[in-house]
């Protein structure tokens, strides 16, 4: 046991209840296996009151299924492990070590372009995905999908990145032949933060880029050139879930917590016909 920790034993628990509401949930887990003072104080609910987010009420009772917690450190684990909220068309969670929100905003929940047209887009169910329903594109030539969120409701003070989380399927086609571009921008800001990148499988990554180089260059370089977007060339990474997700931008929400962030993928100058994606959602998650 560390000095201060066994100082910090001598105190009345709940003076160290108080102490740990200035820590973060991170040191209260750790505090919770010094010794059973300390797990007593570690677990009450004043607490976990200050660890959870201050609109966690309602929260609550936007949940797909009630929530039956027997203590706010234990609402605190159930929201650890992400919930459907808003009719079952976004899931929140709180980071497990900082309590800082996250949501990820269903395909229902963006704005698709053509995404009610049969012909270009399919609304799916799919096991792997935690909502009922996915948006595979068919077949389309201008690729435009965009989610909005408003940052109140979001953790003040926190850097964000926004992520769509997406699949291709064995079928897919014209995804890369030309850069898409993402856009993250907060209010009327004209400065959104964002990039481009090549929409396919990581795996496939460096063959593909081999093989363009030798047979393709000249015609590769022409189709980029026609691409707006600035930023950095980004690329798609595996997630532990299965699905694979691109950075479309990042953001900070400040003290002053009030505005609409708008995050975009594009791919609109290629004028060639695309397929084959899978759109589960945007997630907006802390950025460390």
């Amino acid at each position: 046991m560390a000095d201060y920790e066994r100082e910090l034993g001598m105190l009345p628990e709940d003076c160290i209840s108080c102490i740990l509401c200035r820590t973060s949930p991170l040191d209260a887990f750790h505090l919770c296996l010094v010794s059973s003072t300390f797990r007593s104080a570690a677990g009450a609910d004043s607490v976990w009151e200050g660890f959870l987010p201050s609109d966690y009420a309602q929260i609550v009772a936007k949940s797909t299924v009630p929530l039956k917690f027997s203590s706010k450190k234990d609402l605190f684990l159930q929201l650890c492990n992400s919930i459907l909220i808003d009719d079952g068309n976004k899931s929140f969670a709180l980071e497990k070590s900082t309590g800082l929100k996250s949501y990820m905003l269903s395909a229902r929940e963006l704005s698709i372009r053509y995404g009610y047209a049969p012909d270009h887009w399919a609304w799916k169910y799919t096991p792997e995905s935690r909502f009922a329903e996915v948006a595979e594109l068919k077949t389309i030539c201008r690729l435009e999908i965009q989610g909005k969120i408003r940052t109140e409701t979001l953790s003040p003070n926190t850097k964000y990145g926004a992520y769509m989380v997406m699949k291709m399927t064995d079928g897919a086609f014209g995804l890369d032949a030309i850069p898409c571009e993402m856009s993250v921008a907060v209010g009327n800001d004209t400065e959104a933060t964002g990039g481009t990148a090549y929409l396919r499988k990581p795996a496939e990554v460096v063959a593909k880029q081999w093989l363009e180089y030798a047979l393709y260059r000249n015609r590769k370089e022409k189709l980029k050139s026609r691409v707006n977007g600035g930023g950095e060339e980004r690329q798609l990474r595996e997630r532990g879930d299965g699905w694979m997700e691109i950075e479309l931008g990042g953001f900070f929400t400040g003290e002053e917590n009030e505005g609409e962030v708008t995050m975009r993928l594009t791919e609109v100058n290629g004028c060639h016909v695309k397929g084959g994606l899978v759109i589960q959602g945007i997630e907006i998650r802390p950025k460390h």
